[in-house]
């Protein structure tokens, strides 16, 4: 078949080229005219019938009828953009069909919940920070069977072909356009589109069905973290600070890194408003459009239960809470040089594997960050959002 659908059977019959040169059929004898007795009606009709007669002689020395002309009624490159249309949403269909095949195979067997992680060239090469991440998997306290859920989403081809080197379930999910191998620079124009199409790829996730916790690939996993997500919450998200000791204070830092989302109506909507306030945000990444979104009147109408993880069970460099006791997650935040994250995920590695050995009873305190040092500017503007919490009533909305 052509393109757009038009196009010959498998039969080949050879086509008679129509003569434009028409011969004129003998012409009729029409009746004469009536005696004045015979009904005028009936005249007409014998004339009539005469005309509809010769109409069919002289069109059937013609290939076509009327209602099959040679002349096409389309306008000039409709058909190539209906084809165009229909190729597009078949590559839409076909991707689509592709994702639900991996999602299916890595989804948990009690639960429809995926692990998903995004990784472009940079953070895949050797000893750089996937590896580090699956590494931690493997070696975490009952974590191992989450490299069974864990569907790797690069973001680039050549993410992907070591992708599929390592593990079963890889995904390509390239921008047109845009470059993501590169190490991108935090808040450059490259980190800010990889960041939002990043929102946008979970939200088709959350409306096929799936729920999932999403994981930075810095993120390192000490212990099962379903052992520590609350047993209510459409979505649960670490913090960079853990404000008031309380889940549902909105005043907390959500960390965009780290979070569980339970696929239902009310978290497609809110990914969906998410994803278009970068519209109304130029410049702004996701995860401070988040903070503003936590006190947005959209959030109480839909509904929406958000709670946030304790910092001493979900960690990070920004808030260190140093007790690998109870230490689930450690993320390698606050820090935007790749070399620095390596080298800190790399000692806190080191840190709880000499823990384990221990059995618990040696050390319980890791080395803190050396590379990733948080600058000043950044630390005073942590400070200030902490005194600023602090002298706000607290209340669970």
């Amino acid at each position: 078949m052509g393109i757009g659908g038009i196009g010959g059977g498998s039969t080949k019959r050879r086509v008679e080229i129509p003569s434009y040169r028409i011969q004129s059929p003998p012409l009729l004898q029409l009746p004469p005219l009536p005696p004045p007795q015979f009904s005028i009606t009936v005249y007409r009709a014998v004339v009539l019938a005469a005309s509809i007669g010769l109409m069919y002689i002289v069109l059937g020395q013609s290939q076509y009828s009327p209602l099959q002309s040679p002349i096409s009624t389309e306008t000039p490159g409709s058909e190539s953009e209906s084809s165009l249309f229909h190729i597009l949403k078949s590559e839409d269909k076909k991707e689509e069909k592709e994702l639900d095949l991996i999602l299916k195979k890595a989804s948990m067997k009690d639960r429809k919940t995926v692990i998903i992680t995004t990784v472009n060239a940079a953070w895949m090469e050797p000893s750089s920070i996937f590896d580090l991440f699956l590494e931690s998997l493997k070696i975490g306290n009952e974590t191992q069977k989450y490299l069974e859920n864990l569907v790797v989403v690069a973001l680039d081809p050549e993410a992907y072909r070591r992708c599929v080197s390592l593990h079963p379930y890889c995904y390509s999910l390239t921008t047109e356009g845009v470059d993501f191998s590169g190490e991108t620079k935090f808040m450059s124009g490259d980190y800010l589109k990889m960041m939002w199409r990043r929102i946008d790829f979970l939200r088709s996730i959350l409306e096929m069905g799936y729920s999932f916790i999403f994981s930075d690939a810095d993120v390192a996993w000490m212990r099962d973290p379903f052992s520590r997500l609350y047993g209510g919450g459409d979505i649960q998200f670490s913090t960079d600070l853990y404000l008031f000791n309380s889940s549902r204070s909105r005043h907390n830092l959500p960390n965009a890194g780290f979070f569980y989302v339970k696929s239902n109506p009310r978290t497609v909507q809110f990914y969906k408003r998410w994803y278009s306030k970068r519209l109304d945000s130029p410049g702004v990444n996701e995860q401070d459009v988040l903070r503003k979104m936590m006190f947005d009147s959209f959030v109480n109408e839909t509904g929406v239960d958000i709670r946030f993880l304790d910092t001493a069970y979900f960690g990070g460099w920004c808030e260190a809470d140093q007790d690998l006791d109870v230490v689930v997650t450690m993320h390698v935040n606050c820090c935007s040089k790749l070399k620095s994250k390596i080298h800190d995920m790399q000692m806190f590695m080191e840190d709880w594997k000499n823990y384990k050995k221990g059995g618990g009873e040696t050390d319980n305190k890791w080395t803190l960050p050396r590379k990733c040092v948080l600058n000043k500017a950044k630390l005073e503007r942590i400070k200030a959002l902490v005194r600023r919490a602090h002298s706000i009533p607290f209340n669970h909305h």
